[in-house]
């Protein structure tokens, strides 16, 4: 198992209304380090935006109980998929997301180097990132709750130990 998490260039898009017009957007690359270096994260990652299990528990449930992780000396909180910045910034719109921010793994290079890049061509989804949740200090990785049945070709969505109700319970108990 890793003991950090991968150097990668996340392409983000970020608001500048120096831009103008309807979308007042421009690129920007993030580094792994301005993300996780000298803070305490959590990072969920799923499948797929827009799909049903990530869209009506996994992510609304830790943007419901964002005030919570952050009481327990949480920084920042984020969602990860193997996903382009338009998709997750539109899947965030879809569901109201006000807190959790949107972190766009579009060539799965962090997922890949976490090992939880797996193939799900059988349901037509191409390489999307296994679904777990981590607690990450200062890139460290504290602690990670993966899905169990890790595997490629998954048709199965499985849901039961990445939920925000985990990483609260783990993180208070670290008090």
């Amino acid at each position: 198992m890793l003991n950090t998490i991968p150097d990668v260039i996340f392409k983000t898009r970020v608001r500048d209304e120096s831009v103008g017009g309807e979308n007042p957007f421009r690129w920007q690359d993030v580094s792994s380090d301005e993300i996780f270096k000298a803070k305490s994260v959590v990072i969920l990652a799923l499948p797929g935006a827009y799909t049903p299990t990530c869209s009506n528990k996994h992510l609304p449930g830790f943007d419901a109980k964002y005030q919570e992780l952050i009481a327990l000396g949480i920084d920042e909180v984020y969602c990860l998929s193997v996903n382009d910045a338009f998709v997750m910034y539109q899947w965030s719109l879809h569901l109201n997301i006000a807190n959790v921010k949107m972190l766009p793994d579009g060539n799965g290079e962090f997922t890949k180097g976490m090992g939880m890049l797996v193939t799900k061509h059988n349901v037509g989804f191409g390489s999307r990132s296994w679904r777990y949740s981590m607690w990450v200090e200062d890139k460290k990785i504290r602690q990670i709750f993966s899905e169990p049945g890790h595997i490629d070709e998954c048709s199965d969505d499985p849901f039961g130990v990445s939920d925000v109700d985990n990483m609260l319970a783990y993180l208070q108990n670290q008090k």
